[in-house]
């Protein structure tokens, strides 16, 4: 079993290097064909381990958690927009008012219409509300300082990188409402008010602004002497996703918010540093490693019956999200805004979700105990997977459409005129 892990790995890492550039110019990107190969191999008698996310909640925790954590360094990274309440009012809106709508419209929809236990249906709302950082690079901004920062990806790309963080109070709403002996209903909600909703926000952002601003300085600010090499850069950034995430948890704050906010700091500090691509570019190989595995895991959970307890009252829940709620939420919450009308619409519908999602409700069923959590994981993989694949699918096209509509080279022929740029300054000697 072992020897046949390291081949799945293997070719799976290949894919993940070679299959980005093959599928840039078609609808399909390359998470829908892990998740198809996940449901292959784990389908063939090759011994592989069980990948029940009930059963190892444990291991799912702690997977998908690494991988949020290091997608959110990359996130902050590639930003180039100088953090203000002005310019960064549309992932604000996104993430302050959309996000509660959204869960609020859920939870009425699961709780009210369908009878979902409440608690069950704010966990659910709480793990469905938050878009994805990992699985979203299709429509969020290009590489630091490269461009390709338009209205729309900025506002995706800042939502995505916000609310991994601050969904995790409603997280532990949904923990606060099961029953606790010796512990009243509204003594548990004092505590998630000012807790859970009130310090953790608080610290995640304050510990994350104080690493990002130490480790600035330490990494940029030295004396020449005392500075890092350049070859070691990428482990820079893997050392301020782990300082970050882990000063906050030990201080009780949210993780995901701090690293967040460390890495926009750290970007904001030295826009222009000649490593700041070096560290995006290895967060980014970081998370696709992560991606691989977790996506063929999701799929080889699909192959072994993670939708047996799959029910329409999940799949309607899961379409009124992606299809309703959120686009429904979105043009209201837009409505106003210095976004036209195209950029409204591909703001509100692309809601993607994903690994955030895999996270948090693998963290509630780790820490307490939810009677329907297989059908609650049902829910999350079948919402997660039609994501993947309409998203996946119209992510291409839809950006190339709205760049073609205002006038911009889309991203393919940004590439290419780059090469045709290189192709022409390079000297006919080193040609030849």
């Amino acid at each position: 079993m072992y020897n046949t892990i390291l081949v799945v790995l293997g070719v799976s890492i290949l894919g993940v290097a070679w299959l980005p550039s093959l599928l840039k110019k078609y609808p399909l990107s390359y998470p829908i064909l892990f998740v198809g190969l996940g449901m292959l191999i784990f389908t063939l008698p090759l011994g592989l381990p069980d990948p029940d996310p009930v059963e190892f909640s444990t291991f799912a925790t702690h997977l998908t958690e690494i991988c949020v954590t290091v997608a959110l360094t990359g996130t902050g990274l590639k930003i180039d927009k100088r953090f203000s309440l002005k310019a960064w009012r549309i992932p604000l809106l996104l993430v302050l008012v959309l996000m509660v709508l959204t869960i609020a419209g859920f939870v009425g929809v699961a709780w009210g219409v369908f009878g979902l236990p409440l608690a069950s249906a704010v966990l659910l709302a709480a793990t469905l509300a938050p878009t994805d950082p990992v699985l979203a690079g299709d429509v969020q901004v290009g590489e630091p300082g490269k461009g390709g920062e338009d209205n729309v990806r900025f506002a995706l790309t800042g939502e995505a990188g916000l609310n991994d963080g601050l969904a995790f109070p409603f997280v532990y709403l949904a923990l606060a409402l099961l029953p606790i002996a010796k512990e009243s209903l509204s003594e548990r909600l004092w505590h998630w008010a000012w807790m859970d909703m009130g310090y953790r926000v608080a610290m995640g952002v304050l510990v994350g602004w104080l690493a990002g601003r130490l480790l600035s300085y330490l990494i940029f600010d030295l004396p020449r002497r005392a500075r890092i090499r350049p070859n070691a850069y990428g482990f820079v950034a893997l050392a301020v996703t782990l300082v970050a995430y882990g000063l906050t948890e030990l201080v009780h704050g949210y993780g995901f918010l701090a690293v967040f906010v460390a890495a926009v700091t750290l970007r904001r500090h030295e826009r222009s540093h000649e490593h700041q691509d070096e560290m995006h570019d290895f967060t980014d190989q970081l998370e696709r490693l992560l991606i691989v595995v977790i996506l063929i895991l999701f799929g080889g959970s699909i192959a072994w019956g993670l939708f047996d307890h799959l029910n329409w009252t999940g799949v309607a829940l899961g379409l009124i999200l992606l299809l309703v709620l959120r686009p429904l939420g979105g043009l209201l919450t837009l409505w106003g805004s210095r976004l036209d009308w195209s950029e409204r619409l591909i703001v509100s519908f692309f809601g993607i979700r994903g690994i955030g999602s895999f996270f948090y409700l693998a963290f509630a069923l780790d820490t307490r105990y939810f009677p329907n959590s297989r059908e609650l994981w049902a829910t999350t993989g079948f919402t997660v997977l039609v994501s993947i694949v309409l998203h996946g699918t119209l992510a291409t096209p839809v950006m190339n459409w709205l760049d073609r509509r205002q006038g911009r080279l889309t991203i393919e022929e940004q590439e290419e005129q780059e090469v045709q740029q290189q192709e022409q300054e390079q000297p006919k000697g080193a040609a030849s």
